[in-house]
């Protein structure tokens, strides 16, 4: 299916992997083989890959030990009809991560999930990282595509200037920018205006969320990969924002 004016799959697609904070992990069940699915938080990669924290007690980390094929499902979720919002089932490998993977991805993960730090840390938990294979993403009636892991996932090629400085960037916004980034969520996406705070960056956009608001992506108009562009595009896009809010 080629895209449309009005529907974008990689984009979509792209959309509900950066933005979703729950999900339905399938697993299987050590021994039969058998399905077993279970409730997940989730948090993104910088190139937007899935990140998983979860307990060896868990069954499902217990299979995923064993065998680590998973199908993992998100939706965005949408006032009424679930069925009527978009969702995609990603297929791939949950690989538990170590060394300077591990510290990227719990940086990630608990600037998505801060109450998480409190055990984070426990010694029967981990981070694993999905390695996407396979794509499918529904997005209402007709709107059914199967998409490759290439076309949703932030190619982070010439990109490690900026990826070095995600962190400082992001304490930067929290601390100095609050204001900006309330008025990215509510002039940009169309949000109500409440504390929002910056969770994540990378060479296509800006993650931001709010309590009891849920968590915005912030496209950027071209792709960046220092820190300098990070500057550039952020103010542009604050300018934009204060004429829009005139």
């Amino acid at each position: 299916m080629q895209p449309t004016a009005d529907f974008d799959p990689e984009k979509l697609a792209r959309l509900l992997l950066r933005r979703s904070r729950q999900g339905a992990l399938a697993t299987l069940m050590t021994g039969s083989g058998a399905p077993y699915c279970s409730l997940v938080n989730v948090a993104s990669h910088c190139d937007a890959s899935p990140i998983l924290l979860i307990s060896r007690l868990a069954r499902h980390t217990q299979n995923v030990i064993a065998d680590s094929r998973v199908s993992l499902m998100l939706d965005e979720r949408v006032a009424g009809d679930p069925l009527e919002g978009a969702r995609i089932m990603v297929a791939g490998t949950a690989e538990q991560s170590c060394g300077e993977l591990k510290a990227t991805l719990r940086r990630r993960y608990l600037n998505a999930h801060p109450s998480a730090e409190l055990f984070a840390d426990f010694e029967d938990f981990a981070f694993f990282r999905i390695r996407l294979q396979a794509v499918h993403l529904v997005a209402g009636f007709g709107r059914i595509v199967d998409l490759m892991p290439e076309q949703v996932l932030t190619d982070l090629g010439g990109a490690d200037a900026l990826l070095e400085a995600e962190q400082s960037a992001i304490d930067h916004m929290n601390v100095d920018h609050r204001d900006a980034l309330n008025l990215y969520a509510t002039q940009l996406l169309g949000a109500k205006s409440a504390d929002w705070r910056c969770t994540g960056c990378d060479p296509d956009g800006l993650d931001i969320s709010a309590d009891d608001c849920g968590a915005l992506r912030l496209d950027f108009p071209r792709r960046i990969a220092t820190p300098a562009e990070l500057r550039r595009v952020l103010k542009d896009l604050a300018d934009q924002a204060r004429v829009a809010a005139q």
